[in-house]
């Protein structure tokens, strides 16, 4: 004897698990669960391109010529505190202007800010892992360099980085 499952939705109403009615409900929520996670890239892709015009102005003119709110939404603004682990990645792979390896972000956060490594056992990996996030959330890619390892880079709406000014790093 077979025992069937029967679900009851908002309404009251009772559908066999498994049933056309759980099917198209579930095939609804994939689908627009679905656009959702592309529109989330895509307005992620466009704050990764406003927020390097924005670091590129800064370059090329000082970060005097933006008001405290901007310097804080681009994690220029010192604000007595070190910033989170997966902000100062951003910023780097963000300020970059080229794709890097999880060794050379290690060294620019070592440079930038010692102390924000020092708190993790292995640096190295904790750095993959945020950019692996960055990418799962749409802000960055991976991809191989000529050698074959990995790398990522920083997404703009032209799905390429944006080399607008030399960084900090290079100026």
């Amino acid at each position: 004897m077979e025992v069937q499952k029967h679900v009851q939705d908002g309404r009251g109403m009772v559908a066999q698990a498994g049933g056309a009615p759980v099917e198209q409900v579930l095939k609804a929520a994939h689908d627009e669960l679905l656009q959702l996670m592309q529109q989330r890239a895509e307005v992620m892709k466009r704050i990764g391109t406003v927020k390097q015009i924005i670091v590129g102005l800064a370059n090329l003119f000082g970060d005097h010529v933006l008001g405290d709110d901007l310097l804080e939404l681009i994690d220029r603004k010192p604000n007595g505190r070190q910033p989170g682990f997966t902000k100062a990645c951003r910023t780097v792979l963000m300020e970059a202007g080229r794709p890097l390896g999880a060794r050379e972000v290690c060294q620019e956060l070592e440079k930038r800010s010692p102390a924000i490594l020092s708190r993790h056992k292995d640096p190295l990996a904790s750095v993959t892992t945020v950019l692996n996030r960055l990418v799962d959330y749409g802000e960055a890619r991976s991809l191989s360099n000529d050698r074959g390892r990995r790398v990522w880079a920083w997404v703009s709406d032209s799905g390429h980085v944006m080399d607008i000014a030399p960084s900090r790093a290079s100026a």
